[in-house]
Formats: structure tokens, sequence, C-alpha cells
């Protein structure tokens, strides 16, 4: 197959692009495949917003129906274009439903998959070939199924939008949520089909997500129809006792420089009234749009009512609500599993991250080790006589604490630095040395791990002998005495001096001794 070609245009195609870019990005610096496990993660989350979505709709279609018992004269027109938009919505969740398990059998093979499903397993949550580069192309493009796909789902996407040709702003949204417009390749600065953007190149981790993210929009318009057919029917005015506030937000969790978006609604109320809408008490646009910039990280709060006209009194009243959303940094883990070793007696400092969690919602527990908190860092500090650290982390989703996943360190002594005799910006670890050099009153004796070294740890110089002509005198600390300054001072050209017996305190308050340090005096 050919290179990533995903730049879309539409809303939802720029999203499906950006997380496209990072991965290949991520790809191209060889990194594991496991970085593949956030697709997981956000796949995941996709499910739950599909329940989530299943349980409103539910619950849309329960009311439709007992206010179709009550007035059918006035509600039965809409009810059957409700009972239709399910089946059509039902029947394009399962048409890409069965597009994924297609990938999941090319991807892992059918006696898995088969096996998965006769325990009530959705194969395509756990596939183990998420990294695979040919599959979902194999699928989607060579075998044409990728079209077939844009077919159906410009099919569903055109009858959505002419069902709601009385509200323009609606029309307009399922059209670009829905949206299969061609693609923009940015290398070659050409356009290129959907199936094409979408699919061609992608793992198949990454599109199992991107086809959960279209069957979360398929529920997702599905919710915005029920509720346009049910306000065409007025119904909310035979059982004023249930109205309810409803805040729908385009995501609960969103990345900090993006933006919070959400619909506060009144269901069921008389479609010729205008309700009223209000944030922290401060009124806002009369569609109920409310939007704010995500400028901080963290678990975001807010209140407010809507204020409607009471159909049995004439009063004006107000209806309460309250929603939260939560705030994140842009984040990408990046691990090297070769190097899963810590150090003992050390504050080794780790970066912790769930993707779609914010820090405030993390718990880490750690086993061999004493572990603390320092700004956005974790410090962990193995103990003297361990010999493996066990990591795990858990993360608060939905009200409770779920395990996010575990890694076990090997531990290990800290390395031992070279010696080095620094004059100026200059480090001698042998070798010939100039009389000015030697000689500066600023030069000391260090500890390094050098300019290539993967440390960078603060030792410390406590003792040194220097060897002259065969004397051998001491100095503590890192720098030469007056008495050696002297009888260095006396050497001539071609004289060997060796900085020997070197010792140093590391981080882990252990002393070591250090290679000696020949010069040779020219």
């Amino acid at each position: 197959m050919s290179g990533a070609k995903n730049c879309p245009e539409t809303p939802r195609q720029k999203m499906i692009g950006m997380m496209y870019l990072v991965l290949t990005a991520m790809l191209a610096l060889n990194v594991s495949t496991d970085i593949l496990n956030g697709f997981t993660l956000v796949d995941n989350s996709l499910h739950s917003s599909i329940a989530a979505a299943d349980t409103h709709n539910a619950k849309l279609y329960n009311d439709f129906q007992a206010a179709n018992a009550d007035n059918p004269e006035k509600t039965q027109e809409w009810f059957d274009k409700a009972k239709e938009v399910q089946l059509r919505a039902d029947s394009l969740f399962n048409y890409i439903q069965d597009f994924k398990e297609h990938i999941a059998l090319l991807a892992d093979g059918k006696k898995k998959v088969e096996s998965l499903k006769a325990q009530g397993i959705d194969p395509t949550m756990h596939i183990e070939a998420n990294s695979n580069l040919d599959v979902t192309g194999q699928y989607a493009i060579v075998q044409g199924n990728g079209l077939r796909l844009k077919e159906v789902v410009a099919y569903y996407r055109d009858y959505a939008a002419g069902l709601v040709e009385t509200d323009a702003e609606l029309r307009e949204a399922i059209l670009k949520n829905l949206a299969t417009d061609r693609g923009w390749n940015a290398h070659e600065k050409d356009s290129c089909d959907w199936e094409v953007a979408v699919f061609d190149g992608m793992p198949v981790g990454a599109s199992i997500t991107i086809l959960t993210k279209m069957q979360n929009d398929v529920r997702s318009t599905e919710s915005q129809l029920i509720q346009y057919l049910m306000d065409r029917t007025d119904a909310g005015d035979l059982r004023v006792n249930k109205l309810n506030a409803y805040v729908i937000p385009n995501s609960n969790y969103v990345i900090r420089g993006g933006r919070y978006s959400a619909q506060i609604i009144l269901a069921a109320v008389d479609t010729t009234q205008r309700p009223e809408y209000y944030i922290e008490g401060q009124r806002i646009n009369d569609q109920g749009r409310y939007e704010v910039p995500a400028s901080g990280v963290g678990l975001k709060k807010y209140s407010g009512w809507i204020a409607y006209k009471n159909p049995a009194t004439g009063e004006m009243e107000n209806l309460p609500f309250r929603s939260e959303y939560s705030v994140g940094e842009p984040a990408v883990t990046i691990s090297n599993t070769d190097l899963n070793i810590m150090y003992r007696g050390y504050d080794n400092k780790f970066s912790i991250s769930v993707p779609g969690i914010s820090n405030d919602k993390i718990k880490v527990n750690v086993s061999g080790a004493a572990v603390r908190q320092q700004g956005g860092l974790w410090i962990i500090k193995p103990g003297d006589n361990a010999k493996s650290v066990s990591i795990s982390v858990s993360a608060e989703l939905d009200g409770r604490m779920q395990p996010m996943g575990n890694r076990e360190y090997r531990v290990k002594a800290l390395p031992k630095p070279g010696a080095y005799f620094k004059s100026g910006d200059k480090e001698y670890s042998d070798g010939n040395i100039s009389r000015g050099a030697l000689l500066n009153s600023a030069a000391t004796v260090i500890a390094s791990y050098g300019p290539d070294g993967l440390l960078d740890l603060p030792y410390q110089i406590t003792s040194f002998k220097v060897n002259i002509n065969g004397v051998l005198t001491e100095a503590r600390g890192n720098k030469f005495t007056r008495d050696q300054l002297d009888r260095l001072g006396k050497l001539k050209m071609g004289a060997i001096v060796v900085i020997t017996d070197i010792r140093a305190k590391g981080p882990d308050g252990k002393e070591v001794r250090l290679s000696p340090v020949p010069l040779s005096l020219n």
C-alpha cells in the first residue's frame, strides 16, 4: 500500500487525520507497537459513549411511545418516522460492525474471531495484530469494501439531512458529522477518495477506532433525529411535570488549547416557545450552545438553569442543571522496553499518564520502592536491596477506579562514572595538557559519564591524590591544594602527572573509587 494520505477537510476526518499523523510519526521512530494501546483506550472510551447513547436513545423511544399511546392522532406520523430512523440507524451501525469483524478476521484469523464471538465477546475489541498496516487497505481498498461503506454512510446521511430540512443548523451538523468528501494528500498536494484517505496504510488498531467513531456518530445522529421528531409533536404540553434539562457535550474530555462545547436543551418543550439559558447567572445565546476556552488542566464544573413558560400557568419557571468536563494536557506515551530499569537508591523520575484521563483522576501504586509526587512527575526510589519494582496505574472512570495497566522494572546499582580533570571548557581523562590548563586555579577534578553518557548524575569528588615525580600528595574536595600547584609549577615539559585514588560520593550516598587520570605536560 502507499504511504499515509490522511488530511481530510471535514471536522471528523481532521480528527482522524491527526490521529493518523501522530501514529505515522511514532511508527517512523520504530516505537514499540505497545503505543497502539492508546488507540485501544480511545476505542474503549467510544464504546462507553455508544452505550450511553443507546441508553439515552432507548429512553427517547420509550417517551415517544408513551406520548403516542396518550395522543396517537397528534404523534402517530412522527412516531412512525422515529421507528424508521431506528431501523436505518441499526442497519448502518450493524454494517459498520460487520466491516470491523471482517478486518478482525483478516488480522487474527477465523478461529480466534469465532471463539470470541461464541463467548459473547466482541472480537473487534481484542485484536492482537493491531499494528498490521496491510489488512485494512486490503479489505477496504483492494476488495472495494471501503467504497461500499462510503455509499452506505452517504445514503444514511442524505436521508437524515432530508428529514430535518426545516432545521438548517441541525441539517448542516449532520452533513458535516457524516461527511464522505474527498480527502487531501498533503505530500502530493492532490485530493484522494474518502476511502483512501481514511484506510490507506492505516494500522488495524487505528482503523478499528475510526470505525467505532463512525458507529458513535451514527448513534449521536440518531439521538438528534429522534429529539427533532419529538419536538415536532408538541408532546411536552401534555406532560409538563416530566420536563427535564439535558446537557449534551460534544465530548466530556478536551485537550488544553481546544474548546469545550455542549448543547443545553429542554426536552419536550412547546415548540412555539423560546427558552432562556443561563450559566452561572449569565444569560447565553438562545440556541443554548455553551462554549468556553479550555485553558486550565483538571476537572471543570458549571451549573445554570433554563427559564421556560409553564403551559399550565403561563408563568416563567426555572429548571436547574449542572455538568462537568475534564481538560488534559496534549500527551503521547513513548517507551523503550529494552531499557526498563531503575537505579537503586536514586530518585528515578517518571512521567505517568493515561490517554483521555486527566492527572487528577490517576492513581499510582508502586511495590519495592518509595514513591512521591513532585510537580507533574512521580519520583520512585527503590530500596537498597530491591531487585525489581512494579508500577500499577489505575484511573477513575465513570465514578470508579479501573486498572489501566502495570509495568515491572529491573533495579540496578548506579553505574560508576569516569574521572576527568576539567580546565575551562575542556575535560581530560588522559593525554597531553598545557601548562596553563594544568595550573588553572579554577580547574577541578570531576566525576562524569562523559559527553555520550546516558546519565547525568550529581557526583561529588570528596578527595584525590596527585603523583608528581613519585611523590604522592592528597587533596580534599575537587581542587589542587596550593602545595600541589607549587609542585606542578616546577615541572618540565614532558613530565607525567597522575591524578589517582579519586573518591566520589553519588546521589545514592555511597562513595566510589574512580580510575586515575594520567596527564603529560607539553
